[in-house]
């Protein structure tokens, strides 16, 4: 893989916001009739199913890793950040859950800040700025306080920011495919706890959409990852948010979601701030002098 093949990064990043959205659809699907837990289990029941054809074509070797806590840490806010997008999806439009979700570049800089000390530039303030204002707009705090529905769906932003740090720190020495694995064996055994108290026998139909679901998360998964170490975050990143333009017209086009004008506001103002931040480059650190 080419590591700064910017066009192919950008177009497997389309193709992975495309595969997010699709499965963001089936979720819709199962939520108003099946409890989360399940729907969470299945999601990462199936993609594992999926994934176990391209072992046998790969062959196990590409499982050995030296990197089980980051693959650990990764499937950990990976699945937290699953159950919040979720339930979001079940009671937010369909544009405005995946949105919230892809706050990712507007907190991963306070990450980093907070954890690695980088500081952050003056443009990148203000990108950050306008970013939390349109979250603002999109929260809606005038409608019922705040919405719990759609702060849930922020917080799956924070965690995703987490994991996507992980991936791309992983992905210098860890093949997509070897992240994936483990990011769907360790969503396997841990989301099957709470169907000890949760379980729902899905219907038929429901069977297909949870499968389809977990084919194109896992796809969307290895679509991305490859994407990431085609090319720097900075330059393939900002094309994740085509997956809420697709979002956008499958929630308008199945179900007639027209989001209100302070909701479209706040999209654009996400996008924009979130595309200005992936493409800003934090200031190096000052280094004190011996």
């Amino acid at each position: 893989m080419h590591k700064d093949d910017q066009k192919r990064g950008a177009w497997l990043v389309i193709g992975s916001s495309f595969m997010f959205a699709s499965m963001g659809v089936c979720v819709k699907m199962v939520s108003p009739s099946l409890p989360t837990e399940v729907v969470v289990f299945f999601r990462n029941f199936f993609a594992f199913l999926t994934l176990l054809p391209l072992l046998v074509h790969t062959g196990t070797a590409v499982l050995k890793t030296d990197n089980v806590r980051f693959h650990f840490v990764r499937a950990a806010a990976g699945l937290a950040a699953m159950y919040c997008l979720f339930y979001a999806i079940a009671h937010l439009h369909l544009a405005e859950a995946m949105l919230l979700n892809y706050t990712t570049p507007l907190f991963a800089p306070l990450l980093a800040l907070i954890w690695l000390r980088e500081p952050v530039s003056s443009v990148l303030r203000w990108a950050l700025l306008v970013g939390f204002f349109g979250i603002t707009l999109i929260l809606n705090p005038s409608a019922e306080l705040l919405r719990p529905a759609a702060l849930v769906g922020l917080i799956s932003g924070v965690l995703a920011a987490v994991a996507l740090v992980t991936v791309r720190r992983m992905s210098e020495t860890e093949p997509a495919i070897r992240i994936v694995f483990y990011f769907s064996g360790f969503g396997v055994l841990v989301t099957a706890v709470p169907l000890l108290w949760a379980w729902q026998t899905p219907s038929v139909a429901q069977f297909g959409w949870l499968a389809a679901g977990g084919a194109f998360a896992l796809f969307g998964q290895l679509l991305i990852t490859a994407g990431y170490s085609c090319a720097p975050v900075a330059k393939v990143g900002p094309f994740t948010y085509s997956a809420v333009v697709f979002a956008a017209m499958y929630g308008w086009l199945l179900w007639g979601e027209f989001p209100v004008w302070t909701s479209v506001l706040g999209i654009a103002l996400v996008v924009g701030a979130g595309v200005l931040a992936l493409k800003v480059r934090p200031p190096a650190p000052v280094r004190a002098e011996k």
